[in-house]
């Protein structure tokens, strides 16, 4: 079904592409109330687990994916919400769809305090279709990275191989989740906490951190929630269990001028305020707040290097 949406995709218009997404997201609901927002098996830690730096009950990742030119527009405007709130983030690129990555742009989101990482490389879920494909796209891939200076990789719609990410130059991926049967390739890694993928050809091994909170255009676009109650309901849960909370979200459809009327495909960006808020509010002191990068080596100190705290 992967193969066949992919291959009819360019012939279906937008809005018949929601609707028959929207209907699958209602089937699957009824079919996943037992693992979906929460899975619960997902809270047990990895072994040996030592817990967050400077004893902090749990971790808060924010990542956004860029698909098109409108997100790529709204960077700096999603940049400023964030950095007026006190957070900080990543922004996941496609080095070559519709709009070119600036290198004054990424500087701009490094002197902030943010991050950014590399997104697939087309976008159209191809990448992983054989393996020739994957080896072709990931000397790209590789040269992307070095260009930019990046050091972590999402694959687009986290359709993925993992073991093929590792011929990746990368310290970290983000193409996984916890829980979310909704995704083109629905089955989730069962965890809240990131884990390590030991590469072949003697590679050395990346951190693997999957999101946690549902996806915003599933949220909002697909299931047209008007608030982040979910979002909220499942980070209350994470914080409890002490695992990780990373979200996905994407400035192509947030909506930034709320006077105007959002597109089919747009929501609100107060939603965003609203859960950033959220969490000031209820959990101050509570949580490290940490770009993925430094999850990474936080990760890999721990658990290659031995490194009890950095």
């Amino acid at each position: 079904m992967q193969k066949l949406f992919y291959l009819l995709k360019p012939f279906l218009s937008r809005k018949f592409q929601l609707f028959l997404r929207r209907k699958r997201i209602n089937y699957k609901l009824k079919k996943s109330v037992d693992v979906w927002p929460v899975l619960n098996s997902s809270a047990k830690p990895p072994e040996n687990w030592r817990g967050w730096p400077n004893n902090k009950k749990f971790a808060i990742i924010l990542t956004h994916d860029v698909e098109h030119e409108r997100g790529y527009n709204r960077v700096l405007k999603l940049m400023e919400i964030e950095k007026d709130l006190g957070f900080v983030s990543s922004f996941n690129f496609v080095p070559e769809r519709d709009y070119k990555v600036e290198k004054s742009l990424l500087n701009t989101l490094a002197e902030n305090g943010f991050e950014y990482g590399v997104h697939g490389l087309h976008h159209d879920g191809k990448l992983f279709q054989n393996r020739n494909i994957f080896l072709e796209s990931a000397k790209k891939i590789n040269a992307y990275i070095k260009d930019w200076g990046a050091v972590g990789f999402r694959s687009p719609s986290m359709i993925r191989n993992l073991e093929w990410i590792g011929d990746l130059d990368i310290e970290y991926d983000l193409s996984t989740f916890d829980t979310d049967p909704f995704e083109p390739q629905p089955s989730g890694v069962g965890t809240i906490f990131p884990f390590l993928i030991y590469g072949t050809n003697g590679r050395p091994p990346y951190v693997e951190m999957p999101y946690t909170l549902v996806q915003d255009f599933t949220l909002f676009v697909l299931m047209k929630k008007s608030s982040p109650k979910i979002w909220e309901d499942k980070l209350r849960w994470i914080a409890d269990k002490g695992g990780m909370v990373l979200l996905n979200t994407h400035p192509d459809y947030m909506c930034f001028d709320e006077l105007s009327n959002s597109s089919l495909e747009e929501y609100p960006v107060r939603y965003i305020k609203e859960f950033l808020e959220f969490i000031l509010k209820n959990f101050k002191d509570q949580y490290w707040h940490v770009l993925p990068r430094k999850m990474a080596e936080y990760f890999r100190n721990v658990y290659i290097n031995k490194v009890h705290e950095i």
